[in-house]
């Protein structure tokens, strides 16, 4: 498998993943997204809103939009489940048809990344779009757990598109498109 596929698979993976933990917040009773918590950011909430904003910050560099630095400071917070699931979803398959459209000699490609008082650093687009999927799984880890503490209960997250799991997921992939 080319490195270019591999990039979609996780992008589909992603969408896949987030939906599922989307599922489970959209479930919470009043009050536990905001509520606080153990982590790395005090709430889901913070959280998921974090996940958002810097998959947008990455994303801005790979597809050279130019925002940088000024994306953060025109971040606005979603506050309410419904909004913030509808803006991940969206972005998500804005990810997968990015990953789709890339040829190998795209992930080699240096792209500026704006670092802000570090100044402006070419970076691969293949390695920034790692660092996008790690910085996911880790911090949708965090939601995972802190989803633990709630009156919903996690769902499972360690599948990836495996024949075996698809037997048991099929009617998700199908529901999502991919």
């Amino acid at each position: 498998m080319e490195l270019t596929s591999h990039f979609s698979r996780m992008a589909r993976n992603n969408l896949w993943s987030n939906d599922r933990i989307y599922r489970a917040v959209l479930a919470l009773q009043p009050g536990e997204l905001e509520a606080e918590r153990t982590s790395f950011f005090p709430s889901l909430q913070e959280t998921l809103n974090h996940i958002l904003e810097v998959d947008l910050f990455y994303l801005d560099m790979i597809e050279e939009g130019g925002e940088g630095q000024k994306l953060f400071d025109r971040f606005v917070a979603f506050d309410t489940t419904q909004s913030l699931a509808a803006a991940q979803a969206s972005f998500d398959r804005r990810l997968v048809a990015c990953c789709d459209g890339l040829g190998a000699a795209d992930l080699d490609r240096r792209v500026l990344s704006d670092r802000g008082e570090a100044g402006q650093i070419p970076e691969r687009i293949g390695d920034l779009l790692a660092h996008l999927f790690i910085h996911q799984i880790h911090h949708r880890g965090q939601v995972h757990a802190m989803l633990s503490g709630t009156s919903v209960a996690p769902p499972q997250l360690d599948e990836f598109f495996l024949d075996y799991d698809l037997r048991f997921r099929g009617e998700e992939v199908e529901r999502l498109g991919i």
